[in-house]
């Protein structure tokens, strides 16, 4: 029998849960929609990144699950979300906020903030 998580354990397993259900929604859809209207270069490397954050939710779904025996994975989701995050903000820089713009910052705001707060429940754990 389980017993109850510490309340860094529970803010961890959140936060890992809500990037497993963003992911595995996302890279389903996105390995199912592609790339329209595009080449078939840039359709393959779509769906390839699409796998990529697929399989990222898998990862994340497990670590939630295991969060107990979990170390340095998380940091290293942690991570590996806030320099996707900050690569959108990138491409916000660069060619502009596509429309409609309040979904974009809706993707955004979670990529930058769910990891800092991630990272620091994880380092509160008993």
């Amino acid at each position: 029998m389980e017993t109850t998580l510490s309340a860094p354990q529970l803010v961890v397993r959140v936060c890992l849960f809500v990037f497993c259900a963003i992911a595995i929604f996302g890279g389903s859809l996105q390995m199912a929609l592609g790339q329209p209207q595009t080449t078939a270069r840039l359709d393959n490397v779509h769906r390839f990144m699409a796998g990529v954050y697929l399989s990222l939710g898998v990862i994340c779904g497990w670590a939630a699950i295991t969060v107990r025996e979990q170390g340095t994975l998380v940091y290293l989701i942690a991570g590996g979300v806030f320099v996707a995050g900050c690569g959108r903000l990138l491409s916000i820089s660069k060619v502009g906020l596509p429309e409609p713009r309040a979904v974009w910052l809706g993707y955004l705001a979670p990529e930058l903030i769910l990891p800092i707060v991630l990272a620091v429940a994880h380092a509160q754990r008993p």
